[in-house]
């Protein structure tokens, strides 16, 4: 295995902007893939799978590497010597790797991987917090499921097609799929691919969303003809899986505090047929309330730590602080306690999060339901799903009902 210049040095240029400059990896990595057109596609796959590699790793690298934050060019490149050589890539004899110390570097792996901080590469506090939430083993398992690499899932576009019809069609393009039992609407890609490149995806025949993802608007039950009220929509993953189960009947509003955000969903919505949907910003508390009591079902997708899709963004794991989850519960009761509000009597109501955290989860539910506005419903059911159980990421969501 050879390293090629250009590639490493768009690695380097890639890290500097995620570790020193606050980027997000995934926008980086969108953007290194274009800096070349020439580049073929295990060129391209080197590049994004190595970012991802060395930002997922990036404690026990520089622990290794013997590297401190901010991160100067050399650093960055002597934990990129740390991750080639782990690897079993042979160092070329650019200037950049002279001085390499090639025993030592796998002597420190095998003696850091004995800790758990540096084995799964995450800071103190979240080791702490997973430890006192989910209890050692329970953890141990899951920050371990969380950095293995994410699959590409598919959830196919019902309005427009069937899962036979897509997994032929996809199989045509070269991409191999599989069904995933027990998940009706989706597909798992057998090798990673560019998907938005196909004609498939231009045509509005599916979406990429995570398996786990795709269990809460079927969770809600909603139905054709319903109004189903999305309160928390940003781009909109959820509310284009909600339309296709509504078969386009009845009215879907889908809410943001981000005109942006709902932008995009607007761009969706038009490449997949979906058009029931309408979109209101949250720019004043009148928008909420003249909602109140108006929804046969709402979907409150909560703000959260993340902690369950870690492995879809092992940046989070740097970007993350432990004010930011303190704060994010606050802000979870409260949507709670004011979208909540918008269920007419009767109707149904799911709290979703994509934490693992039972602090963001069954507790928020749990307190919820000893407020005033909590005891005039009543609890259904709730799912909670490990990355480490399921093998897609960590979800969780709890359906209540506003008692008549």
């Amino acid at each position: 295995m050879r390293l090629h210049r250009n590639l490493v040095f768009t690695v380097i240029d890639s890290l500097n902007a995620i570790f020193n400059e606050g980027e997000y990896a995934d926008k980086v990595v969108a953007r290194a893939l274009k800096k070349d057109k020439r580049w073929g596609s295990a060129d391209r796959k080197f590049v994004a799978e190595t970012i991802y590699e060395i930002v997922r790793w990036k404690r026990l690298y520089a622990e290794i590497a013997e590297v401190k934050e901010p991160y100067d060019r050399d650093n960055l490149w002597r934990m990129f010597a740390v991750w080639a050589v782990l690897r079993g890539y042979k160092l070329p004899d650019w200037k950049y790797f002279e001085d390499t110390p090639l025993r030592r570097i796998k002597g420190r792996f095998d003696e850091l991987s004995k800790i758990r901080k540096y084995r799964e590469s995450i800071p103190d506090w979240m080791d702490e917090l997973g430890v006192k939430e989910l209890g050692e083993q329970k953890w141990e398992k899951e920050i371990a499921a969380q950095n293995e690499q994410a699959q590409v899932i598919l959830r196919v576009n019902t309005l427009k097609t069937t899962k036979e019809k897509l997994r032929d069609i996809l199989m045509d393009s070269g991409i191999e799929t599989l069904f995933i039992k027990e998940y009706p609407d989706a597909l798992v890609l057998k090798e990673r691919a560019n998907v938005f490149l196909t004609q498939a995806f231009k045509d509005g025949l599916f979406e990429v969303q995570d398996a786990s993802s795709q269990l809460v608007a079927r969770f809600l039950e909603v139905e054709p003809g319903m109004r189903v009220v999305d309160t928390c929509a940003g781009a909109g993953g959820k509310t284009l899986h909600m339309a296709s189960l509504m078969e386009n009947k009845g009215q879907l509003i889908a809410m943001d505090l981000y005109e942006s955000k709902l932008k995009q969903l607007k761009l969706r919505a038009k490449r997949n047929s979906a058009f029931n949907i309408e979109y209101r910003i949250i720019d004043s508390t009148k928008v909420i309330k003249k909602l109140h009591e108006k929804a046969d079902r709402v979907l409150i997708d909560a703000p959260c730590s993340g902690l369950g899709v870690l492995k879809r963004n092992p940046d989070s794991k740097w970007k993350l602080q432990p004010e930011f989850v303190d704060n994010i519960k606050k802000t979870q009761a409260e949507v709670l306690e004011s979208y909540s509000k918008i269920v007419k009597p009767g109707g149904k109501l799911v709290y979703a999060t994509c934490s693992v955290l039972p602090s963001e989860n069954q507790e928020q539910v749990q307190h919820f339901l000893t407020t005033e506005t909590g005891k005039q419903f009543s609890f259904v059911k709730d799912q909670s799903i490990l990355a480490s159980e399921s093998g897609f990421d960590g979800f969780y969501m709890a359906l209540l009902e506003r008692k008549k």
